[in-house]
């Protein structure tokens, strides 16, 4: 059973924590650099990116978190897809710089422009339409190269994979559809 580490200073990291153990995996919260050690992949769950920095340097995160995503697969939702990519929007502020990709914050709107929707057209099999949540979402502006868009919503791509990694601008962890997670987990074993 592989394990994966769910960053847990701030976000929804329960709810993803739930989900990886529904699709077959063991989840850990990982608050402190050693508790990356002797897990296969990361979650960095969505919350509020810049806040998320902060509490990363608290506990003197940064380094090891990006360290660790240049080895092993991470999965970043929300303000996850935004500490992954190389540049981020709305306003500019750091990142792990992990993928080739440009994010801007908070894109879809305020709190009250969430919204749930279906998306069709995803590249996760012939299954059903996936279940998107977006709370406060970012919209992906540029994919570089290595990724694949899996799903767009509004014509923006909203699922990316990038081999290794893969990022979510929604919230899949608050759907009952285990798909997206199951791709992270077939990651853990390349």
């Amino acid at each position: 059973m592989p394990v994966v580490g769910v960053l847990a200073l701030q976000g929804d990291f329960e709810a993803h924590a739930g989900a990886l153990q529904r699709a077959g995996a063991r989840a850990v919260e990982v608050r402190k650099a050693e508790e990356l050690e002797g897990i296969d992949g990361l979650v960095i769950p969505g919350g509020e990116s810049t806040s998320m920095l902060k509490l990363m340097d608290y506990y003197n995160l940064f380094e090891p978190l990006r360290e660790f995503g240049l080895k092993k697969p991470v999965f970043g939702t929300c303000a996850g897809a935004i500490l992954m990519a190389a540049e981020v929007l709305n306003p500019s502020q750091r990142s792990l710089d992990l993928l080739d990709l440009t994010v801007e914050r908070n894109a879809y709107g305020r709190q009250l422009d969430s919204r749930v929707t279906e998306l069709t057209g995803h590249a996760l099999g012939g299954g059903p339409a996936l279940e998107a949540v977006f709370i406060r979402a970012p919209i992906i502006r540029r994919v570089g190269d290595g990724g694949q868009v899996l799903a767009s919503y509004q014509g923006d791509p909203v699922l990316v994979d990038f081999g290794q990694h893969l990022v979510a601008t929604f919230h899949p962890e608050l759907s009952a559809d285990l798909r997206i997670h199951q791709r992270f987990l077939e990651k853990l074993g390349n």
